[in-house]
């Protein structure tokens, strides 16, 4: 057990491009000058919700704008009332993390959950600054001066598939520039690269066969309810 002063709460991402099926990941070096392989993550801050605090750490280190994405995961927490007799998708935490720091004095509890990148007109209106008679009714930009602005949540009426139908054929999502908040981030490198590289790279250790679990899971989330939404339209057509 661990009192407020001896825990900190944080959050991890791993970020899914669906039209083609990549995944980003981040690099970075160590004292040695090795390259090392991870996804971002990071300390939610005072007052943040979780998954906020993700998509928000999953955009400052890796420079790409992210919303969590809803998938059919397996979990124990209960419905909201009145409960329904099919759980519905959920962006609950895919993997928790339990990790002692300072000679177990401190315990960091890291959440990790899946997301993707934002379809075009949401980037667009997201990185272009507002009217003055807009931005106080609208606060969704963000720059260097401005604190981080979270997108808004993946619609619950939107299809995977209609999602991906969102973007031109070949887009590729926006990598943002200046993203980060320290030292440290301004030296981190970000890729898009395949379900299968992202999982190689990051395979390694315990927090690196974690983090290629939370890529492999994530997929998988994502294929499954592309299943699902597949036989529901068949279904639908099969009655009408």
């Amino acid at each position: 057990m661990f009192p407020s002063s001896n825990f900190v709460l944080a959050a991890g991402v791993a970020i899914f491009h669906l039209a083609s099926q990549r995944v980003v990941i981040c690099s970075a070096r160590d004292r040695y000058g090795r390259k090392y392989w991870f996804l971002p993550k990071g300390r939610r801050d005072a007052g943040e919700e979780s998954g906020r605090g993700a998509e928000r750490e999953g955009f400052e280190e890796s420079g790409y704008r992210n919303r969590l994405l809803p998938l059919p995961t397996p979990h124990l927490q209960p419905q909201p009332y009145p409960r329904l007799s099919t759980p519905p998708l959920t962006a609950e935490p895919i993997w928790t993390q339990l990790l002692p720091l300072h000679q177990n004095s401190i315990q960091y509890i890291l959440f990790w959950y899946i997301s993707e990148t934002l379809p075009p007109s949401l980037e667009t209106k997201l990185s272009s600054p507002p009217s003055p008679s807009v931005s106080n009714q609208f606060p969704l930009s963000t720059s260097a001066t401005q604190p981080y602005k979270p997108p808004p949540p993946f619609p619950t009426d939107l299809t995977l598939r209609e999602r991906i139908a969102m973007e031109p054929e070949g887009y590729e999502p926006v990598k943002h520039e200046g993203t980060s908040v320290d030292e440290e981030e301004r030296t981190y490198e970000s890729y898009l690269v395949s379900v299968e590289e992202a999982v190689e790279k990051l395979r390694g250790g315990v927090m690196g066969d974690v983090m290629a679990d939370v890529v492999g899971r994530g997929w998988r989330g994502i294929r499954e309810r592309l299943r699902v939404e597949s036989e529901e339209v068949v279904a639908g057509e099969a009655g009408s």
